[in-house]
């Protein structure tokens, strides 16, 4: 019987070959937009991350532990001890890299006026272990330690009409609370990914920060890449230090620091329920065409019930109806979906302009992640969701008396 059913099934959805298509479709864009919504939502928290790691927090962030509370008052005068970090962080298996860096506000005085700007201090020896920070370098070449160098992002340095060999003159507070000047000559250009290292930053030697800013041998951050999770590592590189240096460290993950990447998170939970909404709306497309169907074929139902079949063989009929027309449409949509998700995953969506001028660790270009096993999700939540849809119809169906289908015009 179920062999029948699923036969005069696919024949009555070839009979309403515009209705069924009407359906498929509203399945189809559903699916699609969901799994290049998630795409897109993976994306971002994955390129977030690997900014946050690469240029703001690492995966895990040494600072001194009074930093971050006076952090809007520009303590730089906050430093930690980078020699005894080297040394405890190089006996650590868990750790793979890790950089020390100054990163402190200053003015460029370009042209008779002051222009705030961002800098950075790093042992570029070190950043290349750390990340492909050469592929950044645009033109010229990275700055050179104990050298008056700097490689400067490439829309700040157009904005204020410099070039490689031009000089400027830094401003800046030091640590010992008093102003500095420095004139450093620009090397180097840099493109980065995020969009406000390249309108608002420089980069310049550590050492000759670290004496531009009275600073000696410390430094206001560390920098940590792990092999480990993130939190656990944190916890114990925190326990390490703390039986070296005491308490005087702050030890996070970025996970826990960046306040972006926890909305990112939990917009990802949002987006789930997002997509289950988007399913609910194209499966009323279904509701709407089933329900025309059965009181266009009141008479033809009439007639099947006189004929001995029961109002259980009928829903599942129009049931059956409903799962292929939804597992054909989810099928196609979801494969339109993840082609534009591949395609785009290569090549990249251009944000560029959008994201000008707001400070965000996200790329001016992202790029979707495809994953198979969310795809595969997607499919079946689509299927089960609209068949599902289908049941509330399909039970009228069954409750339907053959005498009354019958006599309908």
């Amino acid at each position: 019987m179920t062999m029948k059913l699923i036969h005069v099934a696919f024949r009555n959805i070839s009979r309403n070959k515009r209705r069924s298509l009407l359906s498929g479709i509203a399945i189809a864009v559903a699916s699609m937009s969901i799994v290049f919504l998630f795409a897109m939502v993976q994306g971002m928290r994955d390129d977030m991350a690997q900014n946050l790691a690469t240029y703001y927090t690492g995966e895990v962030r040494i600072r001194n532990a009074q930093y971050e509370e006076y952090e809007r008052y520009n303590p730089i005068h906050l430093t930690v001890d980078w020699q005894r970090i080297d040394q405890a962080l190089a006996q650590r298996s868990d750790v793979t890299a890790y950089v020390p860096r100054i990163t402190f506000p200053s003015a460029f005085y370009v042209n008779g006026g002051n222009h705030p700007a961002v800098g950075i201090g790093a042992d570029f020896s070190l950043e290349a272990g750390y990340s492909d920070f050469a592929s950044s370098v645009k033109e010229g070449r990275i700055p050179e330690a104990g050298k008056n160098e700097m490689l400067i992002g490439s829309v700040l340095a157009r904005d204020l009409k410099l070039d490689i060999g031009d000089k400027v003159t830094i401003i800046s507070s030091t640590a010992a609370r008093g102003n500095n000047a420095m004139t450093l000559e620009i090397v180097g250009l840099a493109a980065f990914p995020v969009a406000s290292l390249n309108s608002q930053f420089f980069w310049a030697p550590l050492d000759r920060v670290q004496h531009f800013l009275r600073m000696d041998n410390e430094v206001l951050e560390v920098l940590v890449m792990v092999e480990d999770d993130e939190r656990k590592a944190a916890a114990a590189i925190k326990t390490d230090l703390e039986s070296v240096l005491g308490s005087t460290l702050d030890i996070q993950a970025f996970n826990d620091i960046s306040m972006m990447y926890s909305f990112i998170e939990i917009a990802q939970f949002i987006y789930y329920f997002i997509g289950v909404f988007f399913l609910l709306l194209g499966s009323t497309v279904i509701i709407n065409t089933t329900m025309m169907v059965i009181y266009e074929r009141m008479r033809e139902i009439g007639t099947l019930a006189a004929l001995g079949m029961h109002g259980k063989e009928l829903t599942r009929l129009f049931f059956l109806e409903g799962v292929f027309i939804s597992a054909i449409g989810a099928a196609v949509g979801v494969l339109i979906g993840a082609g534009i998700t591949v395609y785009l995953g290569k090549f990249g969506l251009n944000f560029t302009d959008a994201l000008s001028g707001i400070d965000m660790e996200i790329s001016s270009v992202l790029y979707p992640r495809f994953n198979i096993w969310t795809t595969l999700i997607v499919y079946v939540y689509s299927v089960v969701i609209s068949a599902a849809a289908t049941l509330i119809p399909s039970r009228k169906a069954s409750r339907i008396e053959p005498v009354e289908a019958l006599r309908y015009v």
